[in-house]
C-alpha cells in the first residue's frame, strides 16, 4: 500500500505540473483529492488493512494529501502571477495618465439664440415672460382683435385639439401677452419666447412647429419711433452689426399701423436666394404699435396708455445668423449638423 501511495505521489506531481491553467488544475485537486478520488480511495481501504498496517498507511495518506493541496496552491499562486503578466504586457496601463474626456454635448442651436436673445432684450429692461402652449380661444384669438371670421382661426391655419373643444395649439406666443396684461398693470416690457404651432408645410423654411419670440411694451406716449430703435438694436446684436433693414405696411389685427421689418439677406448678401425668395430682404419681425381695441379687451385705458407689439420668427433668424439654408437642418437632429454649434 506504501508503495501505491508513491505511485500516486509522483502521477498527481506530474499532473499538478502540466496543469495550464486554474480549470485544468481544478480537474487535478477533484481527480486525486474529490470525494471519489484516488487518494480517497486509498483511505477507505484502510479497514481492510492489518492493524500493524493501518497507523503507517494512514500517516502516509495524511502526509501525501497536505503535500498535494500545497503543491495545487502553489501551482495556483503561479497561473495567477502568469496571467497577471500576460496582462501586463497585452493590456498595459499607466494609472498616472489622464483618462479619455468624455464628449461634451452642447446647447442646441435654438436654445443658445434664445438664451441670448434674452440676455439683449433683459439688457433694455425687458422681462422674460411665458405662458401654456395649449390656449383657448379668447387668449389666441379675440383679445388679439382677431374677428371670429378671420382666416386664421380655420383649420387651415390653427391646430384644433379634437378631444378638447375650444381648446388649440397657440398660434403665436401673442397668447402671453394678453394673459400678462390680464394680471398686470401698465407700465412694463416683457417678451415671450416659445414654440408655437400651424398647420404649414414643411420646407426649407417653413415648419408646423417653430419657435417666436414675441414682445411687448406698455407705457405712456410711445411711438413708432420707440419700436424701430428697439427693433433694429435688437437684430444687430443677435445677427449682424452691419444689417440693412426696411419697413413695409402690412396688416395685423392687433396693431394699428402694422409694419413688418425685412433685413438684408446674410446667406446671399442681398443678392437674391431660395431663402429670401430672389428679393435680398427676408422678412424677419411683424410689429406695430397695440391696438386700442387690444388694450380695452384686457381693461388698459387706451387713452392714457399706448404701446408696441412684434413677433421675432427665432429659428429664421438662426438661419440667416448662421448661413443655414434649410430650416428642417434645425429638427432633423443630425450630430454632424449640431456639433458645429
Amino acid at each position: 500500500m506504501l508503495e501505491k501511495l508513491e505511485n500516486l505521489k509522483t502521477e498527481a506531481d506530474n499532473a499538478i505540473a502540466a496543469s495550464a491553467n486554474a480549470e485544468k488544475l481544478r480537474e487535478v485537486e477533484v481527480e486525486f483529492l474529490g470525494r471519489k478520488g484516488k487518494l480517497t480511495e486509498i483511505l477507505r481501504e484502510l479497514k481492510n488493512l492489518p492493524a500493524e498496517e493501518k497507523g503507517k498507511v494512514g500517516k502516509a495518506s495524511n502526509e501525501l494529501k497536505i503535500e498535494i493541496e500545497a503543491k495545487i496552491a502553489a501551482k495556483a499562486g503561479e497561473l495567477e502571477n502568469s496571467r497577471f503578466e500576460k496582462l501586463a504586457g497585452e493590456e498595459w496601463i499607466d494609472p498616472t495618465q489622464p483618462g479619455i474626456a468624455a464628449r461634451r454635448g452642447t446647447l442646441h442651436p435654438l436654445t443658445q439664440f434664445i438664451r441670448e436673445a434674452e440676455k439683449v432684450f433683459t439688457g433694455m429692461g425687458f422681462t422674460i415672460a411665458s405662458g401654456p402652449q395649449i390656449e383657448d380661444d379668447f387668449h389666441n384669438f379675440t383679445a388679439l382683435n382677431i374677428p371670429a371670421d378671420h382666416p386664421a382661426r380655420d383649420a387651415q391655419d390653427t391646430l384644433f385639439l379634437a378631444d378638447e373643444e375650444g381648446k388649440l395649439l397657440r398660434t403665436q406666443t401673442s397668447s402671453v401677452q394678453i394673459r400678462w396684461m390680464e394680471e398686470r398693470k401698465p407700465p412694463f416690457r416683457i417678451v415671450a419666447p416659445g414654440r408655437v404651432f400651424r398647420k404649414d408645410d414643411f420646407d426649407a423654411s417653413h415648419s408646423p412647429m417653430f419657435h417666436q419670440l414675441e414682445g411687448l411694451v406698455v407705457d405712456r406716449e410711445i411711438s413708432l419711433a420707440n419700436m424701430k430703435a428697439v427693433m433694429e438694436e435688437a437684430v444687430k446684436q443677435l445677427i449682424a452689426p452691419e444689417a440693412k433693414f426696411r419697413f413695409r405696411t402690412s396688416y395685423f389685427p392687433f396693431v394699428e399701423p402694422g409694419l413688418e421689418m425685412d433685413m438684408s439677406c446674410t446667406i446671399c448678401g442681398g443678392k437674391g436666394c431660395s431663402v429670401c425668395k430672389r428679393t435680398g430682404w427676408i422678412e424677419i419681425v411683424g410689429c406695430g404699435l397695440v391696438h386700442p381695441n387690444v388694450l380695452r379687451n384686457v381693461e388698459i385705458d387706451s387713452a392714457k396708455w399706448s404701446g408696441f407689439a412684434f413677433g421675432f420668427g427665432i429659428d429664421r433668424m438662426v438661419m440667416l445668423r448662421h448661413g443655414i439654408k434649410d430650416l428642417r437642418l434645425l429638427f432633423d437632429n443630425d450630430l454632424r449638423f449640431l456639433r458645429q454649434f
